[in-house]
């Protein structure tokens, strides 16, 4: 468990090989900074999850990573190769996805089609139908859904469509932007489910979720944001057990235990 201010340059990444480094990022809009020298790792394999209150720029620096806002200072890299300067479409072509806070399929069309869509880039059709096969090994449930429109599905089945849209590229990183957000706590089972089948099935995941402990139970190496900087970090359990963060962001002491996460949230991160 590390507690600071850090200095670019200076990153211990967790266990494992780090796909993802951000090193002293500062970012904001207009002329205002939200981050404030951000610096953490992504081990390949692991899933990263990024916490902190509202406004402590977890927004921002998912924005900041995938090039919809540029950074003014420090440094962005996956698997080597330097991400500041490039576009959204050029980060994507990386092998990083990115699925938004909001829901974004195309409610009129149906769900095979939503997800075909994910797999926009490829050009073989045999190519597109063996990888949509990979993803519904995955997510089996979509098979079932494929000719209904994706308009008719509840949030929760709209999400599981999004992360299977997502996959149809094999991204090297998915980054998942509150996916619990305005679900019920009954349909959060499925998705915290969902996340780690993801997982499960080799992907390396950055999420950022307002159910703290939810999210933390379900990681391997968890992150605090705090006004725009690095509060604490350390493995999913370190940071949930941590009395200060408890505290602060989780309504008081938690005892961990293991679960699917569904239950607790907190709404504070």
């Amino acid at each position: 468990m590390q507690a600071y201010d850090r200095a670019p340059g200076n990153i211990e990444p967790p266990s494992g090989e780090a796909v993802l480094v951000v090193d002293g990022v500062v970012a904001g809009y207009g002329g205002s900074d939200v981050l404030h020298g951000v610096s953490f790792t992504v081990a390949e394999g692991g899933l990263t999850c990024i916490v902190g209150p509202n406004g402590s720029g977890k927004s921002t620096l998912l924005a900041t990573i995938s090039g919809l806002l540029k950074s003014r200072r420090g440094s962005i890299t996956f698997r080597g190769v330097p991400l500041v300067g490039k576009n959204p479409r050029q980060i994507l072509d990386l092998g990083v996805v990115h699925v938004p806070q909001n829901h974004s399929l195309f409610r009129e069309m149906t769900v095979r089609e939503n997800i075909d869509l994910g797999g926009y880039t490829i050009k073989s059709s045999a190519q597109l139908a063996q990888r949509r096969g990979r993803v519904e090994e995955i997510f089996p449930e979509v098979v079932t859904w494929a000719r209904l429109k994706a308009g008719s599905l509840s949030g929760g089945q709209q999400r599981l469509v999004e992360f299977a849209r997502c996959l149809m590229l094999d991204p090297g990183l998915v980054i998942l932007d509150e996916p619990s957000m305005g679900l019920s706590p009954k349909v959060l089972k499925t998705v915290f489910t969902a996340v780690r089948q993801m997982r499960a099935a080799g992907k390396t995941i950055l999420l950022v979720e307002q159910n703290a402990r939810a999210g933390l139970r379900l990681s391997t190496h968890g992150v605090v944001l705090e006004n725009g900087r690095v509060r604490l970090e350390g493995s999913g359990r370190e940071v949930l057990e941590h009395p200060e963060i408890g505290a602060l962001y989780l309504g008081g002491a938690i005892t961990v235990a293991n679960g699917d996460g569904s239950g607790g949230s907190d709404g504070a991160a």
